[in-house]
């Protein structure tokens, strides 16, 4: 029997051509944006406010300080227009910050570079000055449109946000600068006029794939112009939608030369390790990086919170704690009532609706004025719900927001107080980054990372220097993976047939693959170059974002009305028939999924429950690509297919979590094919771990989902990017097997990260095991939110025994990682 552990978003993948698929002044620093009038409480003073009632104190587990912290000023480049530094002056901002000017005397001397700086330290001002300086420069030219810059950034919402921060910074520079957003929401009627008259054009990595790179002789003249590429929040761009972008940059740099443009790439970035390296392997040329952060910095106070166990019992008798939306749906409403602003990030789109819900149910109940001021924000909305949300928040009619990642990244949220983490976000980058929305006009600032009932979680809470000793992670992601590669390529062919010299811009992977798009009919070879030999858009082959086809539409029954969409890939778990589905705060029952029009319709409902799929999974070793002896042990890095099928769902309380029944589904199985790693162990290795064979099962199992638990902290990545299989006799290996593999077709880097650093990622996993309060296995340790096998079988001591038992065998020197 094998026991699975599904990453989110498994989907089809038979072929490397089916990858998944108010003006407000800039952002630029604390002392650079206008101090709010009110008194507001201190950090120190908030946290003790929450702390206070029955048992509230013992739930912080650590509390950190940071100081604060000067600034170091610095001169502008003399290069920079008059014009441009009166306009920063009239913004506030007498004199920039160091990092600021180093950043722009690199742009002006036309080298990219990146900056990893602190939230709120700057960096929009850091890349903005140059550009706008160079603008001016290009609107003062005799003929054509002038220099043209293009700004890329990960969501369409900071995008928005940087339009109205350009807008108001430029409004004095006159016609200059005509900057203008092009992106899914734009009107096609304003279409035409960005591609003829705008010169600085804020966008996303889709729509240049979709959008303008197909249909670049309409864009000739802003294409041979360029001067700049800005890559805002370029640390998101990791794993398979990292490796993706990258491959659109360099689609981007051929179609630019084909014009006689070599734009400059100028990259911003939340702290990160070697942010060169990733920056350089992003955009395909050397990049200089500037790290050292010179904006000062209000006092942090950062707080570790542990809801408490609870007396329900869960799946297998487990011990069941406080779940981490109910304690921050809690918290929010305290914050709430104290006056303070607040956004608590949520992993997922239903547990921003549900933490909004609730903190506005427990509101109501204190002041009938409050609720209005509290609200969800989430992927899958509306443009206009989304605008609308942005524009509350802005003004200050929003109290508190409940949001998943889509408003984590950059948007200038001048005047929050205060931030909660409702569970680890998956690497310490995106920790600081969500943390850092708060305090952004110099006033102290509170977070709170609330843990979820999970092993890096519970590990993290009691280990604070895991988070606050350690460095970011490195960037992971693979251009040359060729389930990313080959869709490009033709995209490539398609906007210019491809030359040999074309290929060494594409990687050294881009050699064996043309023969095998030949060989598809794919791309044909005529003369010199090869050609796109389809009547489709080569564009339409993969969804950079890895969503694995069309949205599914989620479509009111009784209605016709459009309520929003999900990914293709998270259908099967999110929408099947049977699915609690949250919007705005109303719930609604799927009555049907439609998988081959791509809908689900609804109707509006208020069960006391939510739903959670449930799955099995079967796992083939299809290459080993590195096998290096732990002991009498083996741990190995190869390619593995994946077949996965959504076989039922369970019903759970809406608060306590408690399971109320379980449901059969009928959906058809999906196959992945990706690149994993796996470790076997011996009879001997078992009888001297003491693992006797009713116990086997059991023991792997834990120890396969305790080491996904815990794999974020060496892999930038989380735990539902990844999956997981433990077989007690793989038929593939004849011994007992535990996989970990990528949940993206051809991988993204996170096993191979794994396999690098594996002992000291499963040295790191038996001490979570070992550390644990509970006697038999938990949420906290072994369980796993989302096992297709219910979390059974789970043996906690016989993990720990047998991991040990592995981890002595393991060498000296570890591999190192290419």
């Amino acid at each position: 029997m094998a026991f699975n552990h599904l990453p989110a978003g498994v989907h089809d993948a038979l072929s490397p051509l089916s990858v998944r698929p108010v003006t407000h002044s800039v952002s630029m620093a604390h002392n650079q944006i206008p101090r709010q009038a009110g008194i507001r409480p201190s950090p120190r003073a908030v946290l003790g406010r929450l702390s206070t009632g029955a048992g509230r104190g013992t739930r912080i587990t650590h509390t950190e300080h940071l100081p604060p912290r000067p600034g170091t000023h610095a001169q502008w480049p003399s290069a920079i227009r008059p014009e441009v530094i009166d306009a920063i002056r009239a913004a506030g901002i007498e004199r920039p910050w160091a990092h600021q000017a180093r950043t722009a005397e690199h742009a002006l001397r036309g080298e990219s570079v990146v900056v990893a700086t602190g939230t709120a330290s700057g960096k929009s001002l850091a890349y903005l000055a140059p550009v706008l300086s160079t603008l001016l420069d290009g609107a003062e030219e005799p003929s054509g449109r002038g220099a043209t810059a293009l700004y890329l950034s990960p969501t369409k919402a900071l995008a928005a946000d940087q339009r109205r921060a350009v807008a108001g910074l430029t409004a004095p520079l006159g016609t200059g600068v005509r900057a203008a957003v092009y992106d899914g929401d734009t009107p096609v009627e304003e279409r035409e006029w960005v591609r003829q008259y705008a010169n600085y054009v804020l966008t996303n990595p889709d729509m240049l794939h979709r959008g303008i790179l197909p249909g670049h002789p309409r864009w000739s003249s802003f294409l041979r112009a360029l001067r700049y590429v800005v890559i805002d929040e370029c640390h998101t761009y990791r794993g398979v939608f990292g490796s993706h972008v990258a491959q659109v940059l360099r689609r981007l740099r051929r179609v630019c030369a084909r014009y006689g443009s070599s734009p400059v790439f100028l990259l911003a970035s939340a702290t990160a390790s070697e942010p060169a390296v990733a920056a350089g392997r992003l955009t395909g040329v050397p990049v200089v990086e500037i790290t050292e952060d010179g904006s000062p910095r209000g006092e942090v106070v950062f707080a570790l919170w542990e809801p408490p166990l609870t007396e329900l019992h869960g799946e297998q008798g487990a011990p069941v704690r406080r779940t981490a939306t109910a304690e921050s749906a809690d918290l929010l409403t305290d914050l709430a009532v104290q006056g303070v602003r607040t956004v608590t990030f949520v992993r997922s789109r239903r547990g921003a609706e549900l933490i909004a819900l609730i903190a506005q149910e427990r509101l109501a109940e204190v002041d009938r004025s409050l609720p209005g001021r509290i609200a969800a924000y989430r992927g899958g909305y509306l443009p206009e719900e989304r605008r609308a949300l942005e524009r509350a928040l802005h003004s200050g009619e929003l109290l508190g927001l409940a949001a998943t990642t889509a408003l984590e990244l950059g948007m200038d949220i001048a005047g929050l107080d205060a931030v909660v983490v409702a569970g680890y976000p998956g690497t310490r980058a995106s920790l600081w980054q969500q943390a850092g929305r708060a305090g952004r006009t110099g006033e102290g600032a509170l977070a709170i990372l609330v843990a979820r009932d999970d092993p890096l979680d519970t590990y993290l809470v009691h280990h604070p220097d895991a988070l606050f000793r350690q460095p970011v992670e490195s960037t992971v992601l693979d251009p040359d993976n060729p389930y990313v590669l080959a869709p490009h390529l033709c995209a490539a062919a398609a906007e210019l047939p491809l030359t040999e010299p074309d290929l060494e811009l594409f990687g050294p992977a881009t050699t064996e693959l043309m023969p095998q798009l030949e060989q598809r009919k794919l791309l044909r070879r005529r003369a010199t170059a090869w050609h796109w030999t389809r009547r489709e858009r080569a564009a339409d082959l993969t969804d950079i974002r890895g969503a694995g086809g069309s949205p599914v539409q989620v479509v009111e029954a009784a209605t016709g009305r459009l309520l929003g969409t999900v990914d293709a890939a998270a259908a099967h778990t999110t929408v099947h028939e049977g699915a609690v589905h949250l919007h705005q705060g109303r719930s609604y029952l799927v009555r049907q999924l439609d998988l081959d029009d791509s809908v689900a319709l609804v109707e509006e409902a208020s069960p006391p429950y939510s739903t959670t799929a449930r799955d099995t999974t079967t796992i083939s070793i299809l290459e080993t690509t590195t096998e290096i002896p732990w002991g009498d042990a083996r741990l190995c890095f190869g390619s593995v297919e994946v077949t996965n099928q959504v076989v039922s769902f369970l019903r759970r309380k809406l608060i306590t979590g408690e399971v109320l029944g379980e449901s059969k589904l009928d959906l058809p199985p999906r196959t992945l094919r990706t690149r994993a790693v796996w470790w076997t162990v011996t009879e001997d290795q078992l009888e001297e771990a003491r693992v006797h064979p009713q116990a086997l099962g059991g023991a792997l199992h834990a120890a396969e989902h305790a080491s996904i638990g815990i794999l974020p902290l060496f892999a930038t990545c989380d735990r539902w990017d990844i999956g997981g299989v433990s077989i007690p006799l793989h038929p593939d290996t004849l011994l007992p097997t535990v996989f970990v593999y990528d949940g993206h077709p051809g991988g993204a880097g996170f096993a191979e990260r794994a396999f690098h650093t594996a002992a000291r990622w499963l040295a790191a996993t038996r001490e979570a095991i070992a550390a644990c309060e509970c006697e038999a296995g938990c949420p906290s340790c072994i369980q796993s939110p989302k096992c297709g096998n219910g979390n059974d079988p789970l043996d906690k001591k016989a993990a720990i025994r047998l991991l040990t038992t592995l981890l002595a065998g393991a060498p000296e020197h570890p591999p190192a990682a290419e």
